[in-house]
C-alpha cells in the first residue's frame, strides 16, 4: 500500500489496492489502536485471520465513496477517485429457517432455574415473537410493555424515532411471570437487567444464546431469531407493509430486500397454504 497523506493524491488505483488488501489480510489482524487489544482481545476470537466477507468489504467501499463524493461536491478535490470504482455486490446467502424442533432444543438447553438462564430463555422467546433487535430487547423497560394492547414501545435513542411491536397471548403470560420473578431479585429500571441491576450488554445475551445452541448442535444468534420471525410472519400469511413497520425498516423495499431469500421448500409451503384449489370449495 502506498503511503499517502494528502487527500487530493488519492487515485482509483489506491482504492483498488485497498480492496485487494482487505481480501488478503483476514479478520481482526489489524487494529487502529494497539491498546484496544487489551480490551477486545481480537486474537482470542474463533474467526481471527479468516477471510473478510464481501458484505463487509462492500460496506467499507460504500463509506469510502460517501466520503470522496462529499469532498468532490465541496470542491475539496478536483477529481473523484471513486467515480470508476464499481460497487461490490455480495452474493446473498439464503438464511435457513430454524425448525420447530431446533427452537425447542435451544430453549430446553437453557437452565431456567437460574436468573441468567431464565432471562436468556424469555428474551429468546420475545425476539422470536416480536422481531425486535437484541439491542432493543436489552434496553427495554417495564413501562414500555402494555398488556392491554399487547404491544411494546420501542425507542431509538439515536434518531429519536419510536415504533410499536406486538406480542402474542402466550408471550403475555410469559412476560407477566418473568416480571414477577424479576421483581423478587431486582428493582432495576430495565426489564432484563443483570444481577447488579445494570443494563444487560447485548454481547452477553448473544454469547448465552450461542452457548445454548452449541449444547444441542444448533447454530443460532440473535439476528437469526429476528430473521426467523420475519420469515414465519410471511409464511403464515403476514403482509410486507405491516412487517416493515414492525421491524422498523425505512421502507417496504428495504424489508423485501432483506427477506426475499426464501428457499424453494419454504416457497412450496407458502404455496400450499395459499393455493386457490386448496382454498376453494370446488
Amino acid at each position: 500500500m502506498s503511503k499517502i497523506t494528502n487527500i487530493d493524491k488519492v487515485k482509483s488505483v489506491h482504492i483498488r489496492q485497498y480492496i485487494r488488501y482487505l481480501r488478503e489480510r483476514g479478520k481482526y489482524t489489524v487494529v487502529a489502536n494497539e491498546k484496544s487489544k487489551e480490551i477486545n482481545y481480537p486474537d482470542r476470537r474463533n474467526d481471527v485471520g479468516k477471510k473478510i466477507s464481501d458484505t463487509t468489504i462492500a460496506n467499507y467501499l460504500r463509506n469510502i465513496k460517501v466520503f470522496f463524493n462529499f469532498l468532490y461536491r465541496e470542491r475539496e478535490i478536483k477529481t473523484n477517485p471513486c467515480e470508476n470504482i464499481e460497487n461490490i455486490k455480495p452474493q446473498r446467502k439464503k438464511k435457513p429457517l430454524l425448525t420447530r424442533e431446533e427452537i425447542k432444543k435451544v430453549l430446553n438447553a437453557m437452565d431456567i432455574t437460574t436468573f441468567h438462564g431464565y432471562r436468556t430463555w424469555i428474551q429468546t422467546r420475545l425476539i422470536l415473537d416480536t422481531g425486535i433487535r437484541a439491542s432493543e430487547c436489552c434496553a427495554l423497560r417495564p413501562e414500555h410493555v402494555d398488556f392491554d394492547t399487547k404491544s411494546i414501545l420501542i425507542e431509538n435513542p439515536k434518531n429519536k424515532q419510536q415504533r410499536y411491536v406486538y406480542f402474542s397471548y402466550k408471550m403475555s403470560t410469559d412476560l407477566k411471570r418473568w416480571m414477577k420473578y424479576r421483581d423478587r431479585f431486582s428493582d432495576s429500571p430495565y426489564l432484563f437487567p443483570t444481577t447488579r441491576g445494570t443494563q444487560l450488554d447485548v454481547r452477553n445475551f448473544e454469547r448465552a444464546l450461542r452457548q445454548a445452541g452449541r449444547k444441542v448442535g444448533v447454530e443460532i444468534h440473535p439476528h437469526q431469531l429476528r430473521n426467523n420471525f420475519a420469515k414465519y410472519y410471511l409464511l403464515n400469511g403476514g403482509d410486507w407493509v405491516s412487517l416493515s413497520r414492525i421491524l422498523g425498516h425505512s421502507s417496504v423495499e428495504v424489508t423485501q430486500k432483506a427477506y426475499l431469500d426464501f428457499t424453494d421448500q419454504e416457497i412450496g409451503r407458502k404455496y400450499q397454504k395459499h393455493s386457490p384449489l386448496n382454498n376453494l370449495d370446488i
